[in-house]
């Protein structure tokens, strides 16, 4: 839904103004939890597989309390789907996809494209390309590739970016962001 002002300004094109100044006015953190500081005491992810037909929509953190519950409702979502491997996902790489979902404002539901992946599937895969990492934090459960249709692989990237909490990957050839919670890092065209 466009929202229209006497500049002409939808609302895309505002959030595409806010995607492009917002890495350089975003302030410094740790981590993306600083980045959802003040924004409320829950926390949400809301994520769907495209593999498996699964959807999830939980509340994760509420009054900075993780939910067991919820975290293993995560781990096992972001399994890896070819052998269903489960792996506990790092809390970190959960906060950095909601993080980035706040920013981007929107309600469509991350489309996970790779959470955890095994030893196996991991070797499988950089069998087949050579953009796929030995030692992939996707084996740790420390990344997740993830697509929104309503947003670009750009605006993906610069609010993952934004939060300045680890890894930031785009992979716009297939339509894609790379987030993981490792060193501060950015990659792709």
């Amino acid at each position: 839904m466009a929202m229209n002002s006497s500049s002409g300004m939808t609302r895309r094109g505002l959030l595409g103004a806010f995607a492009a100044t917002a890495l350089a006015a975003a302030p410094t953190y740790g981590n993306a939890a600083g980045f959802l500081r003040g924004g409320g005491d829950i926390r949400r992810i809301k994520m769907y597989s495209g593999r498996t037909g699964e959807r999830l929509d939980t509340i994760y953190w509420i009054e900075g309390q993780y939910i067991g519950e919820a975290m293993a409702e995560i781990n096992a979502f972001m399994r890896d789907w070819r052998n269903n491997k489960v792996a506990n996902i790092d809390s970190r790489t959960i906060d950095i996809m909601a993080a980035s979902h706040r920013l981007l404002d929107c309600s469509e539901p991350y489309m996970l494209l790779s959470g955890y992946r095994s030893p196996e599937t991991n070797n499988m895969l950089r069998s087949r390309s050579s953009g796929v990492a030995k030692n992939s934090l996707h084996l740790k459960g420390q990344a997740a590739d993830l697509r929104l249709e309503s947003r670009t692989v750009r605006q993906m990237a610069q609010a993952a970016a934004a939060c300045r909490a680890g890894g930031v990957g785009k992979y716009s050839g297939s339509d894609f962001v790379h987030m993981d919670c490792g060193t501060v890092r950015t990659w792709g065209a």
